[in-house]
């Protein structure tokens, strides 16, 4: 394994460009594009944890399995995640307790606890070499502001029996007044992990198909997926795992949730690390833990999250993060960096079933909110168990069709009220500057022949051109300097200078323009 943007040693630049060294560190193997119409028991779309896991326990109940991606696989949200095994998912039971009563909330412990106990016996019994770790579990802060919200979710803990702990101090190098604790969780190196599924995916021949994207489903009573070239793959069922849903089923998902982006920088640092993960309370975010690195420790800094398409310049956010670096630990250098793209529900709780009551074969699995190592092995049990006709207990809880009016009445109001703000403000906008005023390695949005444009200028002085405006549904696009992408304010597709579909809900590349 080589280090990333190596001319950066010894010193505090930021690598040039966003790696993960979860891809960078792991080599899979690569599978054909599908060029044929194929039928299979079960097409399982997105091959992140969820659609691995998923392929996974349906291949041992003895199910064709069909797995597919629109490009490689785990280059998605698994493969830019923190990786923490754990049930404290940031402060959430106090709150799921206060708007959805004790009982949901105690099957959303329940259902998160059963999927950490997973991995954990997976890992074991398999004797998988992923770097995995027991770590105690904290969430802090530095403010007498958030002090009651730890109060308050201790004692959401004891109600549905969490064995947490209150601190006044944490056993690393950063200013904390306040702590909560929840000891034996876990961490890993996610695709060492799934490398072993994979593995026996291949084994049990189960079909893979790496660069083929999925763009519908014609829904009957043995639904049909169509690929962007045109294949077609008839399936008894079909499972959606492709982060946000390629196919929404009435379901109007786009309105159902948010996306917001993350940052990492993978740090070497001058002080130790004395182990754990953390999570402050208060923005702006902070999460930390570390991962073996080259016979040493990694640490890994995250945080600085932000609605997609929206706020300060986004490399800024890679800075803030090596300035808290450089103030708590030290900075000998910085070798990977990257970001990722998560979606909230209103209720904070997954889509994790039926797309729709009346699509009884189709599944989908979304809206982790950061939390998608335990959220995501749950969806598999739960779509195993869905698909083979098990009793599941946490089916209720999780269904994509529910309604909560408290919260989610008033956040479908709020945040589409941001969509709408979004859209108006990106209509009106009068761009004066033109493809003259681009400098090497920038993007712009500029006044290109009368109409608005995105313009980047690579480092060979390239000017690619492409209409502003997205694809799914017509709001206007702004540029992402830290990761070179133009991404969507309203429901977070992003998209590559080139114009390519990186992230949607969009189906369609951006227009070039010449």
């Amino acid at each position: 394994m080589a280090d990333v943007n190596s001319n950066n040693f010894n010193n505090n630049n930021l690598p040039e460009f966003p790696e993960s060294y979860w891809i960078n560190s792991t080599t899979f193997p690569s599978f054909k594009k599908l060029s044929e119409n194929i039928s299979t028991d079960v097409v399982v779309v997105g091959a992140g944890i969820t659609g691995v896991t998923t392929a996974y326990l349906l291949c041992k109940e003895g199910l064709k399995v069909t797995l597919l991606d629109a490009g490689k696989i785990l280059n998605g949200t698994t493969g830019h995640t923190t990786a923490k095994i754990t049930v404290q998912h940031s402060l959430i039971y106090d709150e799921l307790i206060t708007n959805l009563g004790k009982e949901k909330a105690q099957y959303y412990y329940n259902a998160n606890n059963d999927a950490l106990q997973f991995i954990n016996k997976m890992i074991l019994d398999n004797n998988i070499p992923c770097d995995y770790v027991t770590e105690d579990a904290y969430i802090y802060t530095n403010s007498e502001e958030y002090e009651k919200k730890l109060i308050n979710e201790l004692i959401a803990y004891e109600k549905l029996g969490i064995e947490g702990e209150y601190l006044d101090s944490i056993p690393i190098p950063v200013d904390a007044k306040h702590a909560i604790k929840i000891k034996n969780q876990g961490a890993f190196h996610p695709l060492k992990y799934i490398y072993f599924m994979i593995n026996y995916l291949i084994e049990k021949q189960c079909n893979i198909y790496e660069d083929t994207k999925a763009v519908d489903i014609k829904s009957s009573e043995i639904p049909v997926v169509i690929t962007e070239c045109g294949n077609k793959i008839k399936a008894s069922n079909v499972v959606i795992c492709t982060h946000f849903p390629f196919y929404d089923g009435r379901g109007l998902y786009f309105a159902r949730m948010y996306p917001e982006r993350s940052y990492v920088l993978g740090v070497k640092a001058i002080k130790i690390f004395s182990g754990g993960m953390y999570i402050n309370a208060e923005d702006p975010g902070r999460s930390l833990r570390s991962t073996p690195y080259k016979g040493k420790k990694l640490l890994l800094i995250g945080g600085e999250n932000h609605k997609t398409g929206q706020g300060e310049d986004t490399l800024m956010h890679y800075e803030m993060l090596r300035e808290f670096a450089k103030e708590t630990f030290g900075i000998n250098s910085i070798v990977y960096r990257w970001s990722a793209q998560d979606l909230t529900t209103l209720d904070k709780i997954p889509y994790i079933g039926r797309i729709a009551s009346d699509l009884p074969n189709i599944y989908v699995a979304t809206g982790y909110r950061k939390w998608g190592i335990t959220n995501g092995t749950a969806a598999a049990k739960i779509l195993r168990d869905m698909i083979i006709g098990v009793e599941n207990p946490y089916v209720d809880l999780f269904t994509p069709s529910r309604f909560n009016a408290d919260p989610s009445l008033k956040n479908v109001f709020v945040q589409n009220a941001d969509v709408a703000k979004n859209l108006i403000k990106g209509k009106l906008e009068t761009p004066l500057e033109g493809i003259d005023d681009v400098n090497l390695d920038q993007g712009k949005v500029i006044s290109y022949k009368g109409r608005r444009a995105g313009a980047y200028k690579d480092k060979e002085g390239k000017i690619h051109i492409v209409d502003t405006t997205c694809t799914h549904l017509g709001c206007e696009l702004q540029w992402n300097s830290g990761e070179r992408t133009w991404d969507c304010p309203c429901h977070g597709s992003r998209f590559s200078y080139r114009g390519e579909i990186i992230e949607g809900p969009a189906l369609k590349p951006l227009e070039v323009l010449e």
